[in-house]
């Protein structure tokens, strides 16, 4: 396997006011004011940086939530060898109405052995929707122990092989879905779910114009939930469901830092009902 790089890119616009609920805690004034605007991210080889970057630069400044007043790119060279994983089988649940969303994100929740406290403590989160990463919640008692709660954690150090990105791309191609924003999350939630402390994973978008949520788990790999919030709204968010009493540094650690590269892809199923993933799970 050939040397690779992580290429980042972080997009944050300045803020006038404290309508987007940026918290004021120890923070410098440029910090309370900077909004996210945009981030992507992917391990690739030498000869793709500048393709990598340009197309970075283009997202950032063509975001529905406005231009950025500052675009970071990182490029940095991974020294040790990724983990090499499977990507999480996919499925699609077009369901109507933000209300039938949030049934259907309960169903699979409960059915991946999260307590009902923890999924609420979820959604709480999402609602709000000020926080930049993931929160860590314990799946039975909705505790959180994300170190940094305005910060979160960030998954990074994370690609897909170009032979296996091919793949899915021709894959989801069948079912009309084959964006960079649903490979990406899909890169995501595998190296999420391939730590063996994960149960699940809950995310909303906080994007106005992008409705769709999704669950990952073993159990049920990487089910999409359409129509999750109503268009228009910022609420989202991202939290991560562990077991009780983990090693929390080693999770936190394998998140950012462990290189992580997909180089198989699983079955893509297409639209299916609630109940046909809730009675034919993977695991």
């Amino acid at each position: 396997m050939k040397n690779l790089l992580s290429i980042r890119m972080r997009a944050s616009k300045t803020l006038r006011s404290k309508k987007y609920g940026v918290s004021t805690k120890q923070k410098t004034p440029n910090e309370q004011q900077a909004m996210h605007i945009s981030g992507a991210e992917g391990l690739y080889e030498g000869s793709d940086i500048h393709k990598v970057v340009k197309s970075y630069i283009e997202r950032a400044i063509n975001h529905p939530k406005g231009k950025p007043d500052k675009v970071i790119i990182t490029i940095e060279d991974i020294k040790q060898r990724p983990k090499v994983i499977s990507a999480l089988p996919v499925a699609t649940i077009n369901c109507r109405t933000p209300r039938e969303g949030k049934k259907a994100v309960i169903a699979l929740l409960r059915s991946s052995g999260i307590s009902e406290c923890a999924v609420d403590t979820a959604f709480g989160l999402i609602k709000q929707g000020t926080m930049r990463g993931a929160a860590i919640v314990t799946g039975e008692t909705g505790k959180r122990l994300e170190p940094d709660r305005e910060r979160g954690v960030r998954v990074s150090r994370l690609g897909i092989s170009e032979q296996a990105s091919k793949l899915l791309s021709a894959r989801l191609s069948r079912q009309g879905i084959n964006t960079d924003t649903v490979k990406e999350a899909l890169v995501l939630a595998s190296k999420v779910i391939s730590r063996k402390d994960v149960l699940a994973e809950l995310c909303v978008s906080d994007d106005p114009d992008y409705t769709t949520g999704y669950v990952a788990s073993e159990r049920f790999g990487y089910i999409r939930i359409l129509h999750i919030k109503h268009k228009g709204s910022t609420e989202g968010g991202r939290a991560f469901f562990v077991r009780e009493d983990p090693d929390i540094e080693a999770i936190v650690d394998y998140l950012e830092k462990a290189p992580v590269l997909i180089n198989k892809i699983s079955l893509c199923r297409g639209n299916v009902s609630i109940d046909e993933i809730l009675n034919s799970p993977y695991q």
